[in-house]
């Protein structure tokens, strides 16, 4: 039997330019008010995993809106390497609900919740890409994978 592909991808991480955030630390390594051990401080890179692109659950995720939650759980984590990943995008419970989740710089999601009949589904099913609009004029903004049709208004 074929095994199906992952639900996320390696990124080249050691290409020219990709930048993974941090250098908050190169500040204060030397501050003469900082007190603080070496050991309170803990790892550098504690938790930290680079080089994960999870666009492929979260497509995945949005078709599958209208099934029964326990069978999408179950076939996401059978091709995830954890689990934390679908919690971006699905909320746990009603506090955490999202009409849109933005993943990265410019990627929006639409937010997905658990119904009442142990279904998945949409957080707000009337949001469209047309009610969205683009935060800076530099990035291009996308929904659910579509460019925002909305141009940038200015600041």
């Amino acid at each position: 039997m074929h095994e199906k592909k992952p639900l996320y991808r390696k990124v080249n991480t050691r290409t020219r330019g990709v930048v993974h955030g941090g250098g908050d630390y190169k500040w204060s390594r030397n501050s003469k008010t900082e007190k603080a051990s070496d050991a309170a401080r803990g790892s550098m890179h504690a938790g930290r995993q680079n080089g994960f692109d999870y666009t492929p659950l979260f497509k995945f995720l949005q078709s599958k809106v209208g099934e029964n939650w326990d069978k999408v759980h179950s076939e996401a984590m059978s091709r995830l390497d954890r689990e934390e990943p679908i919690w971006w995008m699905v909320a746990r419970s009603p506090a955490e609900e999202k009409s849109s989740v933005l993943m990265g710089e410019s990627s929006y999601y639409s937010g997905l919740k658990i119904d009442g009949d142990n279904r998945l589904a949409l957080v707000d099913p009337e949001l469209r890409n047309e009610d969205l609009k683009p935060r800076c004029p530099c990035c291009t903004h996308t929904f659910n994978g579509a460019p925002f049709v909305r141009k940038f208004e200015g600041y």
